[in-house]
């Protein structure tokens, strides 16, 4: 690993690292110098990629406090700090709104808006003395509506605008904390395995790339899905000194797709 990366020396705490976006943050950062900190819901997933980077890991059920309280006092009772935060643990849902029940409207908003929130205000006590780095992992679908994920789109829409008051209140109280969101376009994450008609295409093509192929029919000639790797390496550079600026904004990756 890098002694000379981008985050060098810095403790890093990913959120939803045992795949996806998550997974590959925490590779990046730990190979520019990070020590990183990998949980998840998948606890086993958390320690699998935290064993590739040589860094600890942690089970998370975002949607619980006391578990956020619980791993971020590990990391200060180790390393007596920490220095980033990416929360990229979410769910996604499709169905209709006539047909969507209460339950499946809150439980989406639980895990991709409530999480966000705890995690960001336990990081925000934890950095008040030493200042750091959020970064929370919205959507595009959260700046350009997208019929039947409506609950989806809602929680990534209030993501955006939770962290950019989040942002200012910690500008205003004078804290070297920055809070900033990455709004990916569609990325090859296993999240479309938990969709029903995402199984459906996969059933009608014969793979998962074929499915992600058939999705983009009426797309421009050379449209595509991000790679994980592509939204980390932005996520990188909100985490590193070379955003120092950078607070309460929304960086949009999504190849054009809400131009």
């Amino acid at each position: 690993m890098s002694t000379q990366g981008r985050v060098a020396g810095r403790v890093a705490l990913i959120v939803g690292a045992a795949s996806g976006i998550g997974r590959a943050t925490a590779v990046l950062l730990a190979e520019h110098g990070a020590t990183v900190w990998c949980s998840d819901l998948d606890a086993a997933g958390a320690a699998a990629t935290a064993r590739s980077i040589a860094g600890k890991s942690a089970g998370l059920d975002v949607t619980n406090e006391a578990n956020w309280e619980s791993v971020i006092a590990a990391i200060l009772a180790e390393h007596g700090r920490l220095d980033v935060l990416v929360s990229s643990a979410g769910i996604s849902f499709a169905c209709p709104v006539s047909d969507m029940t209460v339950d499946d409207w809150r439980r989406v908003l639980r895990v991709n808006l409530d999480g966000v929130f705890l995690g960001t205000k336990h990081a925000i006590r934890a950095m008040r003395a030493t200042g750091g780095s959020i970064v929370n992992v919205s959507s595009a679908a959260g700046l350009r509506s997208v019929p039947g994920a409506s609950a989806y789109s809602t929680s990534k829409a209030a993501v955006c605008m939770f962290s950019r008051t989040a942002a200012k209140e910690c500008v205003d109280a004078g804290l070297a904390i920055r809070i900033n969101t990455v709004c990916p376009g569609g990325v090859k994450t296993p999240l479309w395995r938990a969709m029903p008609f995402f199984q459906e295409l996969i059933a009608k093509t014969g793979s998962e790339d074929a499915a992600f192929q058939a999705m983009l029919a009426g797309q421009p000639a050379g449209s595509r899905f991000a790679e994980p790797d592509e939204i980390a390496h932005a996520i990188l550079y909100l985490a590193s000194d070379e955003s120092r600026f950078v607070t309460g904004s929304d960086l949009v990756i999504d190849a054009g797709f809400r131009a």
